[in-house]
């Protein structure tokens, strides 16, 4: 890596000497008039006014212990944007990790950034980070979601329009970032305004380094409760934040549904223009508008097994319009899951956030209908050619350190269908170390008489509900989790993801934590054993099982995690004994080289014929930063399943291999290939079925983006197919499209 001499003593030298400095107490954040060009450059007489902070502090693996590196942060505003500059020494700078990458997918590489809770109330925060090379990764954090539960506290699908731009020089790096106030949420006061800060750098190397401004209080579990306060912004008006999206999207398809019989027929070409509408009506309200909106999903999913498996997988939001606020709508159970809105015609969406009072509301106009048949023992699903309007409400509390109360209400109505949903739910933080959550909700659906018949659904409106109640305690040293659910087999969440009805599940999860010393080869280690059981609604027995984990942080950026279980599982009125044995591992043996090995052995249950079988799974993974501009990403699920007797009953097996070529931060080259083999043997099957199945799927994307919003993608995509009638690979479909936005902001 070439070393460029950007950033010089004597600036450093300035800079220390005339910036005011942060205390312990907190930050204040000056106003600057002068002009600041976001190069990675810090080289404009404003930056020496800027308030400087430093990232004393060694979080991980280290305890608080002081930062082998130097870090200095400097932050200012101009009543319009939010400027960080960062100055990170490196002792070898040739080892600095930076690649071209599209956003959202640097983590491997350095990386400085700053987290803020506008409200400085401890509930939610953003966060944006900058590698050498400016590749943005910009998250939401919320701190009531359930840790290990059904979403995780930190979500990067949201997407901001910001600035970064960075370099690396003789002494280590430099990145600069301005973020507009009108990307932000905060209260409209008058006055001063009082933010959350926390300043991060990651330094990868034979471990992760975590450096920031604050210590991190690891027997808290509330991490935004630690955050130091920014004092500025005075009387701040952002001013009209009015943003519009004209999109532009051009496709040709051609399909068949019987692969080598009828040939691909034409579906014609189309072209559709929209338009999407985001309008800051006070900096803590906002309102979304989408007309004839383009919500096609342009990446492809990343190809999951699905042999033998009873229930829906679970693929995450990617559309912008959804992803915008979405977090003001998450419920500690996944009552809220916008995939299931298929092809809008138009929607709207008003966010915000008064006070203590967060609230959502968002009105859709849903060409088709999309279906989820939840049950104990297996679900189904189905698309009905007809529309429907889908309503989501959502409304919160808070009150105390990070607690809340909370109700949701969700609404889908079409021809002969609809399906209302209401619920409260709670999180009261009772102390650093011990958090209750509880949700509970109430559900009526009636299906259209030929759907009900076809997936054996009630024919008359039915009814049901869902409860949740958790118990959290969280400490340096010890953890623990105590979690009842319950979901009666008339419940449906068809405005959300929940695949499993019918059934009362306890958890008990409880365990030990120990941390290395500096200089240690380990960083962490956890045990941790698990009791879960579960029985249906007439009392009997679903499942009973009893875990023991292990996870081990050590050299090269490791993580070892070792788990044994033993199961007892209900089948066909057959109660099945299962022991199994997993291992997962990763690792970054050297710079721009991630590795991933996960293994799974033991008892298994061949559902489709209710028999005791033999599973054995190893799934690989690796990313290879061939060079800055080139990486290659490596996917396999490999799996077996053999009766007891040693017979094969199937053997299946997913790749999914995508190369990129990033030309710049703007711009990618992507060729993405999925196949999935399933090899069955039918002597062993109690129902016909093909011995030899193929799919493969290829996509050739390109993208080129100023910001999220103002896009232009470029694909063809194709898919082939084979079975035991066709005997090669035989083309099913096949299509070219293009999408064009640009985004205005008035």
């Amino acid at each position: 890596m070439t070393a460029t001499p950007i950033y010089s003593f004597s600036l450093f030298l300035a800079l220390a000497l005339n910036c005011s400095a942060a205390s312990a107490s907190g930050v204040e954040l000056p106003r600057t008039t002068g002009e600041i060009v976001v190069d990675g450059v810090m080289d404009e007489d404003a930056w020496q006014n800027a308030t400087e902070v430093e990232l004393i502090y060694e979080t991980e693996p280290g305890e608080n212990i002081a930062a082998r590196l130097k870090t200095h942060a400097y932050i200012m505003e101009d009543g319009i944007n939010l400027y960080v500059g960062f100055a990170a020494s490196d002792p070898d700078p040739s080892a600095i990790r930076a690649y071209l990458r599209d956003r959202d997918s640097a983590w491997d590489d350095d990386y400085v950034g700053i987290m803020i809770d506008t409200y400085n109330d401890g509930h939610r925060a953003v966060e944006f980070y900058s590698t050498p090379l400016g590749v943005q990764m910009d998250v939401t954090y919320d701190e009531s979601s359930l840790q290990g539960g059904d979403f995780g506290k930190e979500d990067d699908s949201w997407d901001a329009i910001w600035d970064s731009a960075g370099q690396v020089n003789a002494d280590g790096y430099v990145v600069e970032i301005r973020i507009p106030l009108t990307q932000l949420r905060f209260p409209a006061t008058d006055g001063i305004k009082t933010w959350g800060l926390f300043l991060y750098r990651s330094y990868p190397r034979d471990k992760t380094y975590a450096f920031s401004n604050i210590p991190h209080d690891r027997g808290n579990n509330c991490f935004l409760c630690q955050f130091i306060s920014m004092r500025g912004l005075e009387d701040v008006t952002p001013g009209r934040d009015l943003e519009v999206v004209p999109t532009l999207t051009m496709s040709r398809s051609d399909a068949t549904e019987n692969p080598g019989v009828d040939p691909l027929l034409s579906k014609g070409t189309t072209t559709e223009a929209g338009l999407s509408l985001r309008w800051g009506i006070t900096p803590d309200l906002t309102a979304n508008l989408a007309i004839n909106p383009d919500f096609s999903q342009v990446e492809a999913d990343v190809a999951q097994l699905d042999v033998n498996e009873r229930f829906a997988l679970f693929y995450p939001e990617k559309r912008p319009f959804f992803l915008e606020g979405a977090n003001y709508f998450s419920t500690p159970m996944r009552t809220v899951f916008t995939r299931t809105i298929g092809s809008p015609d138009v929607g709207t969406k008003l966010t915000g956030k008064r006070g203590d009072h967060t609230f959502g509301v968002l009105l859709v106009e849903d060409a088709v209908t999309n279906l989820l048949f939840p049950g104990v023992f297996g679900s189904d699903s189905t698309t009905l050619e007809q529309s429907n309007t889908a309503m989501i409400g959502r409304y919160s509390r808070g009150f105390g350190q990070t607690s809340s109360l909370g109700g949701v209400v969700t609404v889908r109505n079409g021809d002969g269908y609809h399906n209302y949903l209401a619920g409260v739910d709670m999180r009261w933080k009772l102390s650093d170390r011990h958090t209750l959550t509880a949700q509970i909700v109430e559900s009526e659906t009636v299906y259209p008489l030929a759907t009900a018949l076809e997936f054996s659904q009630p024919v008359d409106t039915f009814d049901g509900n869902a409860t949740l109640a958790s118990y959290e305690y969280d400490s340096r040293n010890w953890f623990g989790n105590v979690q009842y659910a319950s979901r009666s087999s008339g419940f449906r969440a068809d405005s959300g993801f929940m695949a499993r009805v019918g059934e009362d599940l306890i958890v008990v999860d409880a365990g030990r934590v120990w941390h290395g010393e500096d200089g240690s080869r380990w960083s962490r280690v956890s045990l941790a054993t698990g009791y879960e059981i579960a029985h249906l609604e007439d009392g009997r027995l679903r499942e009973k099982s009893n875990v023991l984990r292990l996870r081990v942080q050590g050299p090269l950026q490791s993580f070892v995690h070792v788990a044994y279980r033993m199961k007892s599982e209900l089948e066909n009125d057959v109660m099945f004994d299962l022991k199994r044995a997993a291992i997962y591992t990763e690792l970054t043996p050297r710079s721009g080289i991630s590795l991933s090995l996960g293994i799974t052995m033991g008892d298994q249950i061949d559902y489709d014929n209710t028999r005791l079988a033999d599973e054995r799974s190893v799934e690989p993974a690796i990313d290879w930063n061939i060079s800055r501009n080139l990486l290659l990403r490596l996917r396999g699920i490999f799996a077996g399943l053999d009766t007891k007797q040693g017979e094969k009953i199937f053997d299946a097996a997913v790749v999914d291999a995508r190369l990129t070529w990033q030309f710049n931060v703007r711009s990618f080259l992507r060729f993405t290939v999925q196949q999935a083999d399933t090899s069955r043997n039918p002597a062993v099957y109690l129902d016909p079925v093909e011995s030899e199945t193929t799919d493969v799927g290829r996509q050739l994307l390109y993208s080129y983006k100023i910001n999220p919003q103002t896009v232009l993608f470029l694909g063809y995509s194709d898919q082939f197919y084979d079975d035991d009638s066709l005997n090669k690979l035989t083309v099913s479909d096949r299509s070219l499209f293009m999408k064009l936005g640009y985004a205005w902001n008035l």
